[in-house]
């Protein structure tokens, strides 16, 4: 099973989801990390949102 995780279009990109044919928000959804977005990380048409550490 994949895990999810958090995606958004790089800057000046429009991504459609090609489940629901919906532009992906630009300011990031939740997605299985499968083959499809994992392709559109590599051709960098999606990046990654890290979350966010905090510092103690």
């Amino acid at each position: 099973m994949a895990q999810d995780f958090k995606i958004k279009p790089a800057q000046g990109m429009k991504v459609r989801d090609p489940e629901t044919m919906k532009p992906l928000k630009t300011s990031g959804e939740t997605k299985p990390r499968n083959e499809y977005w994992l392709r559109r990380i590599a051709d960098k048409s999606v990046v990654e949102i890290k979350p966010k550490t905090t510092s103690k």
